[in-house]
C-alpha cells in the first residue's frame, strides 16, 4: 500500500489545505492512505479521519502530529492526544510511547524546517529519508545515510502544505490488512520503502509565501 506519512491541513498555521481537498488529491494521486500531522495539534488528523468516513472513501487516514521538541520536529502517528511542545526529544518520545504512537524523525537534516539534526541514540521507529519539500537532495541524502548506518526503517512523505503536494513523496507499506493498526504495525516492523519525487520548486516557494501570510494574519 502507498501512504503519504507527512501531510499538513489548515489546522497548521502555515498550511491552507482544507480537509476535503486533501482527501480528493490523495485519491487522485493514487494513495491508499495518508497521515495528517499538523504542527503541535492532533485536531487536523482526527477531523480528516472522520471526514474520510463521512465521504464514504476507502482512504485510510492516520491521525498524527508534528511535535515541536526543544531540538526539532518529531512526527508521532496513531495517537489522539496532543503532546506538549518544547520538551526535550527524549521527553517528547517518552510521552509518545505512553500514548502508543509510532515515532518518525522527519527531515532530520533540513535545518530550515526545524530538523532535529540527528537520529542516533533515540527511541524511534523510522526516519523520513525522502521529504518532497526539500529544494535540493543534500538533506534527504544525509538522512538516508544516517538511517542506513544504524539500520533504521526509511520512509517518505510530501510534507504537503497545499493539497496539490499530497503524494509527491510516499511510503510503500507491506501491511497485512487495510487498517490503521496494521499499517502502524508494519511501520514498526520496518516493512516500508520510501518513494516519490521532489515537489516542483515553484510550488514550494508559492506555498512558503502563502504560509508566511497565514502566520502573519494570525499574529495580527
Amino acid at each position: 500500500m502507498r501512504f503519504d506519512l507527512h501531510v499538513h491541513s489548515h489546522f497548521s498555521k502555515d498550511s491552507n489545505a482544507d480537509i476535503d481537498s486533501i482527501i480528493t488529491h490523495a485519491k487522485k494521486n493514487g494513495l491508499d492512505g495518508i497521515a495528517v500531522c499538523d504542527h503541535d495539534t492532533i485536531k487536523g488528523g482526527i477531523a480528516c479521519a472522520k471526514r474520510a468516513v463521512e465521504l464514504g472513501t476507502d482512504l485510510i487516514v492516520i491521525p498524527g502530529i508534528e511535535v515541536t521538541s526543544s531540538k526539532g520536529h518529531i512526527l508521532v502517528l496513531g495517537i489522539e492526544e496532543d503532546i506538549e511542545p518544547h520538551l526535550s526529544p527524549e521527553k517528547t518520545i517518552e510521552r509518545a510511547r505512553e500514548l502508543g504512537g509510532v515515532i518518525i524523525i522527519p527531515h532530520p537534516f533540513k535545518l530550515s524546517s526545524h530538523g532535529i539534526g540527528f537520529v542516533e541514540g533515540i527511541d524511534i521507529d523510522a526516519v523520513e529519508v525522502l521529504n518532497s519539500r526539500c529544494l535540493d537532495n543534500r538533506s534527504n541524502r544525509k538522512a538516508k545515510i544516517a538511517a542506513e548506518s544504524i539500520n533504521l526503517p526509511q520512509v517518505g512523505g510530501s510534507d504537503a502544505h497545499t493539497p496539490q503536494m499530497v503524494g509527491q513523496a510516499y511510503t510503500e507499506i507491506d501491511a497485512q490488512e487495510n487498517t490503521v493498526d496494521a499499517v502502524l504495525m508494519a511501520i514498526r516492523q520496518g516493512k516500508v520503502r520510501a518513494g516519490g519525487k521532489k515537489t516542483p520548486t515553484s510550488l514550494v516557494i508559492k506555498q512558503m509565501f502563502v504560509g508566511f501570510g497565514r502566520k502573519t494574519i494570525r499574529q495580527l
